[in-house]
């Protein structure tokens, strides 16, 4: 199915033993996301979406969500990696590259520097 708009999934690093990391992670991948929408990119990140549910103690984990977030992944035609720290610890981000790769779904990495840098422009690999 053709579709009208490309759907981008926004990876980034959240799980974290100190919830004022998981805290500056969400706050980070939100930015981004916002200033990809302003361009009109149209990203999903599922840590803007599942992070608020944190206070109904939903677990935070990568083993949690993992069935979720592939399940968009599957529907995007890119994934975004947002470089924060921690991306290349992360089981999350390690298993959604792995994933893309696997379905022939094209990766681009993101500096976070260049992203929040004024006058940023996506440019798609």
């Amino acid at each position: 199915m053709e579709h009208e708009y490309k759907l981008y999934y926004l990876a980034s690093p959240y799980s974290h033993d100190n919830t004022n990391m998981r805290q500056e992670r969400y706050e980070a991948v939100n930015d981004a996301t916002i200033i990809l929408l302003r361009q009109q990119v149209y990203a999903f990140s599922p840590i803007t979406y599942n992070h608020p549910m944190e206070r109904h103690n939903l677990p935070t984990d990568w083993a949690f969500w993992k069935p979720y977030d592939i399940a968009f992944l599957e529907r995007c035609d890119a994934v975004l990696v947002l470089k924060l720290d921690g991306w290349r610890e992360s089981i999350g981000v390690t298993a959604e590259i792995e994933k893309a790769i696997s379905l022939g779904i094209p990766v681009q990495y993101l500096e976070p520097e260049e992203v929040f840098a004024e006058g940023y422009t996506f440019v798609e690999d």
